[in-house]
């Protein structure tokens, strides 16, 4: 008996990786219109096909980047998905301008991808991922929940 691909885990790291293996609906997977508001700056609207509706802000999409050099970084900081990073603590902060994407591509009929202001570019956004980290409310909530 082979032990590899196992790995031990806190039963707090099992719950958090319980909330992302949830199984969802395709219907809840597939965007019926997807809006990009880029030209206003704003940020991301979908309305998936069972009908909930989610928004992301650029800043918000750009702190839940799901790229593996971001998805670590959160991880090593115990930050959610869209948390930003904790400001260095100085006497004169410098300004930092928010995120907002240079380009948007759509990958496939999979996922859409962003080029950040700041030059990053490694994440691929899948419907899938998106729905999983929506910033409504009451899904935010369960994210918490499984933290």
């Amino acid at each position: 008996m082979s032990h590899e691909g196992i790995r031990i885990v806190s039963a707090e790291q099992a719950r958090r990786e319980a909330v992302h293996e949830e199984k969802l609906s395709a219907d809840a997977i597939t965007p019926a219109k997807v809006k990009v508001h880029k030209t206003e700056g704003t940020g991301v609207e979908i309305l998936w096909k069972d009908g909930h509706r989610s928004v992301w802000t650029f800043p918000w999409l750009r702190d839940a980047c799901p790229c593996a050099t971001c998805h670590e970084e959160r991880e090593r900081n115990d930050r959610l998905p869209g948390e930003p990073k904790p400001k260095p603590q100085s006497l004169l902060p410098m300004y930092e301008a928010p995120a907002r994407p240079v380009e948007v591509t759509p990958v496939g009929k999979y996922a859409i991808k962003f080029k950040w202001s700041d030059g990053h570019e490694a994440g691929i956004y899948s419907w899938e991922f998106l729905r999983r980290v929506c910033s409504c409310e009451p899904c935010q909530a369960k994210l918490r929940a499984g933290r």
